[in-house]
């Protein structure tokens, strides 16, 4: 658990608290001032030698942020890809699956926006099952255990959704789809940096997520895990000279590890902004930041559930930092800008 001392050192590395009352960070978290300083560092080296000649002289640096990222979720550094965002990297695992007509997708209720266009919109018209809630608003397992079927190909949960704190039981949802022998993809864009993510445990083949929400790093990041036995079943929608080689006037060769579903061109101040943000929330010790966001998410429900006019939208057992409300008889947007007026 946090002390005093800990909190007011967070504090003093994150310049914005001194000057606003932050709530957004299921849209983006403030920057740590270490992720802005490696940024900003990065750029203005890259302004004086190039772009080329920087990302050679700081190639440790560059390759050092798969480990971070690795090291943050329990996993190798070869079944890490970064990203632009958390959608890309989502997308690249879910499109990289060799569909047929008739497979099925389980999802949750509270699975993204995104994710569901991207069920509609494959070509192959996957058929979607949702996991029905229980009475607490969690995910029924032992009704979800009923929808598999021969023809069930993913199964795609969103751990903590953009509009509700609520925890999806990831755990034992990935027991049951190891133990069915199901592709499991994991949506943690919310999750990744407030909560101990531990792929191990949670047996998820692929997860994706951001670096701009809870982990704090810059936007424009995101990053990919695909377990390694996983990754020779996995064929990139997309492929350029990085992520494959061509070996022949009609032959090429795809690389083996998470990175084949990455392009040539990235932002490499951001990579090292990410790198530093992982570092950083692993230094602080995940499991400490999960008990500091529970207690600040329970702490706002609570004082909002004493509000008149306030009607707080939680639901599921397991909740984090993510509160949802309505003020009645004010839009979102209205309440939105009122607070922003107030810093």
């Amino acid at each position: 658990m946090f002390t005093d001392k800990d909190i007011a050192k967070f504090r003093a590395e994150t310049d914005g608290t001194q000057k606003v009352i932050h709530f957004n960070n299921a849209g983006a978290s403030l920057p740590s001032n270490p992720v802005r300083d490696a940024v900003i560092d990065f750029l203005k080296e890259e302004s004086i030698i190039g772009g080329y000649e920087i990302q050679m002289k700081r190639a440790d640096e560059l390759e050092a942020a798969y480990d971070a990222i690795a090291r943050l979720i329990n996993a190798q550094s070869e079944e890490i890809a970064i990203l632009e965002n958390a959608t890309a990297a989502w997308n690249a695992a879910f499109q990289a699956i060799d569909w047929q007509e008739g497979d099925e997708i389980i999802c949750n209720r509270t699975d993204y926006a995104s994710n569901y266009l991207a069920y509609l919109h494959h070509p192959r018209k996957p058929v979607i099952k949702v996991i029905p809630n229980d009475a607490n608003g969690d995910e029924d397992i032992e009704a979800f255990e009923k929808l598999f079927t021969n023809k069930t190909k993913l199964v795609a949960i969103c751990h903590m959704p953009t509009n509700s704190g609520h925890l999806a039981p990831a755990e034992e949802i990935g027991a049951i789809c190891k133990r069915k022998g199901v592709l499991y993809l994991l949506d943690a864009c919310q999750s990744a940096g407030q909560y101990p993510i531990d792929v191990e445990k949670i047996q998820c083949d692929m997860l994706s997520a951001t670096g701009r929400k809870y982990m704090r790093g810059p936007r424009g990041t995101g990053f990919l895990y695909v377990r390694k036995s996983v990754l020779p079943k996995l064929t990139p929608y997309t492929i350029d000279l990085h992520s494959a080689t061509w070996t022949g006037e009609r032959s090429y060769s795809i690389r083996q590890d998470a990175r084949k579903f990455e392009n040539w061109e990235g932002n490499r101040a951001n990579q090292i902004g990410l790198k530093v943000a992982a570092d950083y929330a692993y230094e602080a010790g995940m499991e400490n930041v999960w008990q500091r966001v529970q207690a600040l998410g329970k702490q706002l429900r609570d004082g909002l559930s004493q509000m008149d006019h306030i009607k707080l939208h939680d639901h599921g057992t397991q909740l984090g930092g993510i509160v949802s409300f309505t003020v009645e008889g004010v839009s979102a947007p209205d309440v939105m800008y009122w607070l922003l007026e107030r810093g």
